[in-house]
């Protein structure tokens, strides 16, 4: 039987103690060691990654991760610069890049940031218009990011992107969209075919132009058109005689009246 005072009790005890100094970080962590409930700066090993080797029952060492973190923003009511109702939420990418900042200045920086962020997006959508977060969201995410950023930087944290995902609109408010996006289609419509007309207008002008150089490529043109009606034989053709032509026989008729002894009759 083994007595308390054995030797090899006190030799598994002592490598049992000793087992509990020796740490291994992987490459994306970093340890933040306190000693004596004081920051502890000469450490064997550092902060990581590798083995870190730390004094049992005296230091105690925090892992860090320094991988970036996706958090989703749960969604948020929010009332527009222009009194719209909507609720929307978002995604915030960032990562720790002091350790000892994010674990001594900050008491817990993930709870921390979630919270910054929710009223973060809160305070931004509110001082903008409905048109400019549905047409303008790469410049609202810039601003997002630059101001979080801003506020985790003291706590060693930076947010590299924000990005708004959905913003839910109320029923009335969809249907006004709607009715707008209907009524400016409209009004391309309308915008178009005037435009159309304008030019048809124009083309026509000069064609009259053209024609009315050459009286005689006015008569041809009417005879090409009487051609292509004859195409379709099931057609009733209305064939209207050109004043020009009645002209002709008028002034041989005023020839033949005229008097030609010098107006005695």
């Amino acid at each position: 039987m083994f007595s308390f005072y054995s030797p090899t009790i006190f030799i598994v005890l002592l490598l049992v103690i000793a087992g509990m100094g020796f740490h291994v970080l992987r490459e994306y962590e970093r340890a933040v060691i306190f000693r004596f409930g004081r920051l502890a700066r000469g450490v064997i090993g550092k902060n990581g990654p590798g083995v870190i080797i730390i004094i049992p029952f005296v230091d105690k060492l925090v892992r860090v991760s320094l991988r970036t973190v996706t958090m989703d923003v749960p969604a948020q009511d929010v009332i527009t610069k222009d009194n719209v109702s909507i609720k929307v939420n978002a995604v915030i990418y960032f990562r720790v890049v002091d350790a000892q900042h994010a674990i001594v200045e900050i008491e817990d920086y993930l709870y921390a940031t979630s919270m910054l962020a929710q009223t973060t997006l809160r305070s931004v959508l509110g001082q903008s218009q409905l048109d400019d977060l549905l047409s303008r969201r790469d410049e609202i995410n810039s601003d997002l990011q630059r101001i979080l950023d801003q506020s985790t930087e003291p706590w060693g944290i930076k947010v590299s992107a924000v990005e708004v995902k959905n913003v839910d609109l109320p029923h009335e408010m969809q249907r006004a969209i709607a009715r707008q996006a209907e009524a400016e289609r409209e009004r391309r419509s309308k915008v178009i075919h005037a435009e159309g007309e304008y030019q048809a207008s124009q083309r026509l002008t000069d064609a009259a132009n053209v024609l009315s150089e050459n009286p005689v490529s006015l008569q041809l043109r009417y005879l090409d058109t009487l051609t292509g009606i004859a195409g379709d034989k099931n057609s009733t053709i209305l064939f209207p005689i050109p004043i020009d032509l009645l002209s002709v026989f008028a002034r041989s008729v005023e020839k033949t009246d005229s008097p030609k002894d010098g107006g005695k009759q």
